[in-house]
């Protein structure tokens, strides 16, 4: 699978861009870091535009950011419950958040970033305010 997204980067650039990254803040299993460094290897190359392929990346994490939030806000509680032992990282990034707070959101943008998702949703479950989370 990776190969054939990786040769669709400079036909569909930041749209491809923009799609692995929503859907990798949603914690599913999508080679986005490697299409990542693959588009900064044909924005190099200028076969791809720099500008565009940044600002869709970011958008797009900044929607699947504020997605597993709103996910984690509307049903977050009642989820975690049902999920049982499966929510084991959740509840990993719930006990973080309870420590630290906005420090634990804030790094798990790019410091801890497999966490990213679990604590976007645990931070919306808590109740985190959507100023606070966002910010």
């Amino acid at each position: 699978m990776t190969e054939w997204l990786l040769a669709l980067v400079p036909t569909w650039g930041p749209w491809l861009l923009a799609a692995c990254t929503y859907l990798a803040c949603l914690a599913l299993p999508v080679p986005a870091s490697i299409l990542l460094l693959a588009a900064g290897g044909f924005a190099a190359a200028g076969d791809l535009s720099l500008v565009a392929a940044i600002i869709a990346t970011l958008a797009a994490a900044f929607l699947g950011d504020q997605t597993m939030y709103a996910v984690g806000r509307r049903g977050g509680a009642g989820l975690l419950d049902r999920m049982g032992s499966r929510a084991q990282p959740i509840a990993r990034a719930r006990d973080l958040l309870a420590r630290r707070g906005a420090v634990v959101v804030f790094l798990s943008r790019w410091l801890i970033s497999a966490l990213g998702p679990y604590v976007n949703l645990a931070a919306g479950a808590s109740g985190m305010g959507w100023a606070r989370f966002t910010f």
